[in-house]
């Protein structure tokens, strides 16, 4: 699963499909959500790796690394700042295609594991991975909000935009919402790190959304904008801690 489209900032990634329905959207703003989309289905992101895979198969081309570059090493340079050892095991929750384990495992990580509600993601990620050369990454097609019972004991689960697509799901994203922070909850070891990159949601709503189970570390800094003589932030980026 990738990002969706951002709510806050100047990127937009994606084809944004909103739903102009104007009961929906008084819902979700009641709940602290958005207008319902596409990208929160399924359906969309198989269609996407499908089009990602058939490039690849074709060109070699691996596909976009959501939210570019600087995001993947932002959360590479944190990990080596807080000299988070090579054999910690590192879950990425919505792989996509992968190339942030490819980058995890080219350092050395040794026990990172990539999963993905999409088979064709895992597909995808994984002809990648076979491509680099590279045998020490674990990939499964697991779906995070009904997670299987071994997905547990990591030391730091990743999350670049997955969470922003469940919050747009037309069907029940509260829920869905909640589901996720107990997966992630069983997900983590005691103590263990979540970090989590968001265009849609805001510092202080991502503290809301999970302040259940977990405690903020750290902010990460990320690009900013000025719009209107006001400056914001096109990305969130932080890292909790579970208590």
């Amino acid at each position: 699963m990738a990002a969706p489209s951002c709510r806050h900032g100047t990127v937009i990634l994606g084809t944004m499909e909103v739903e102009e329905k104007a009961e929906k959207e008084e819902e979700e703003e009641e709940e602290g959500g958005f207008a319902p989309s596409a990208l929160g289905t399924r359906e969309h992101w198989d269609a996407v790796y499908e089009r990602e895979l058939r490039a690849f198969r074709e060109c070699g081309d691996s596909g976009e690394i959501w939210f570019g570059e600087e995001s993947m090493n932002r959360l590479i340079k944190w990990m080596e700042k807080c000299k988070i050892p090579l054999d910690a095991s590192v879950l990425d929750i919505g792989t996509g295609n992968g190339m942030f384990l490819v980058e995890l495992a080219k350092l050395g990580y040794s026990d990172i594991t990539g999963i993905d509600y999409s088979p064709l993601a895992i597909q995808l990620s994984g002809r990648i991975i076979e491509k680099e050369g590279l045998s020490n990454i674990k990939l499964q097609v697991e779906d995070f909000l009904n997670p299987s019972p071994k997905l547990s004991g990591f030391h730091i689960c990743i999350d670049k935009g997955t969470f922003d697509a469940i919050s747009l799901n037309p069907d029940g994203a509260l829920e869905k919402r909640k589901q996720y922070v107990k997966s992630l909850f069983r997900a983590l070891q005691d103590k263990g790190f979540f970090l989590i990159t968001s265009c849609n949601w805001t510092k202080d709503e991502l503290l809301n959304e999970f302040s259940e189970g977990f405690e903020i570390l750290e902010e990460l800094p990320t690009p900013t904008f000025t719009f209107g003589g006001r400056s914001g932030n096109s990305v969130t980026a932080l890292v909790f801690q579970k208590k």
